[in-house]
């Protein structure tokens, strides 16, 4: 059993511990997972079926880490980068649809979302403060190109035409599990709860209370707590994530290096501190937080608009830019008041 932790989530979720006239209590329990945080919450009148729903949940969870785990040796991930150039790959129908889900993320940001990045988040680590160089960036990139994935959903293959690829699918994994939880909760007769997964978080149904369950957004520039937040937006039935480039990262030589690499230049993207996107799927939200980041602002902005996405960008230049209609829907703190909001 893995220990349980306070929730130090990259987004925070607001809600009390308090029943209805009909009984209905919040159960809420927390693991590591995935390298993270994973809070689930459920509200149920029978603390027995909550507890055998969020064990449930938490078991899928960890079911796809370990399909999918990038520094396992056992993960069917892993056999794939491995047989890169050389053979065809059979996998489980959860990686192909996690692989599927990506390559779409990666057609509709043209390549700003891509898991073929793993050959050149390979060459950084960020606990040992290492960075490659720029030598060894230019001889990566060759292999960064989700075009080179070939998904046979009939045979149940993946193959990676080019020896030397390396597919890191650790930009898409939490929300594609967090959705799965969800799933899970809902065929136990949960009709009502969160699942959140570092900083990616799908919300169903209503609070006891019937109220929506309140999702607040991190202060990018702050370190301080879980109450460092510069915004909160009521939610049910739907996704939110948050990409930041304060999440994971080190600094050497007075400059920040995170480990939200720019596809094109194989060096962490430079135009934003963090991307919140709000959808239906996780997964989606998930992968599109990290595209829209690569993106940057200007263009990350274009895109949720034309997709008819909710979104938060909060730029180098401390400019807070939100989507048309979330201004009605969002909540700021005064948290906010630091950022120039457009």
């Amino acid at each position: 059993m893995k220990r349980y932790l306070l929730l130090l989530l990259t987004i925070i979720i607001f809600h009390t511990n308090s029943c209805t006239p009909e009984k209905e209590h919040i159960y809420k329990y927390t693991q590591l997972y995935m390298n993270t945080v994973v809070t689930i919450t459920a509200v149920s009148e029978s603390k027995e079926n909550a507890e055998k729903a969020i064990k449930a949940a938490f078991n899928e969870i960890e079911k796809i880490e370990q399909l999918t785990d990038f520094y396992s040796d056992k993960s069917e991930i892993s056999l794939i980068n491995k047989n890169a150039g050389i053979l065809p790959v059979k996998v489980s129908s959860t990686v192909i649809e996690i692989l599927e889900k990506a390559f779409y993320i990666s057609e509709k940001t043209k390549g700003a979302f891509d898991i073929t990045i793993g050959a050149i988040s390979s060459l950084y680590d960020f606990s040992k403060k290492i960075k490659p160089s720029d030598e060894e960036i230019a001889k990566k990139l060759e292999y960064v190109n989700y075009k080179n994935i070939i998904i046979d959903k009939i045979k149940r293959t993946v193959f990676l035409k080019k020896k030397g690829m390396l597919i890191d699918t650790g930009g898409i994994t939490k929300g594609y599990a967090s959705d799965k939880a969800v799933e899970i909760l809902k065929s136990h007769g949960i009709k009502s709860g969160i699942v959140a997964i570092g900083g990616e978080i799908h919300a169903f149904g209503t609070k006891p209370d019937k109220k929506l369950w309140k999702i607040g957004i991190k202060d990018p520039d702050s370190n301080s707590g879980e109450n460092d937040i510069i915004a909160a937006i009521e939610l049910s039935d739907s996704s939110i994530s948050t990409s930041g480039d304060y999440q994971r990262f080190f600094i050497l030589d007075s400059k920040k290096y995170h480990h939200i690499l720019n596809t094109k230049t194989g060096k962490p993207a430079d135009s934003c501190k963090s991307v919140t996107v709000i959808g239906k799927e996780n997964s989606m939200t998930d992968a599109l937080a990290t595209g829209v980041f690569v993106l940057g602002h200007e263009k990350g902005l274009k895109f949720l608009e034309e997709n008819g996405l909710y979104g938060v960008i909060i730029d180098q230049e401390n400019n807070l830019i939100i989507t048309p209609e979330l201004d009605k829907k969002i909540e700021f703190t005064s948290n906010s008041s630091k950022y120039n909001k457009s």
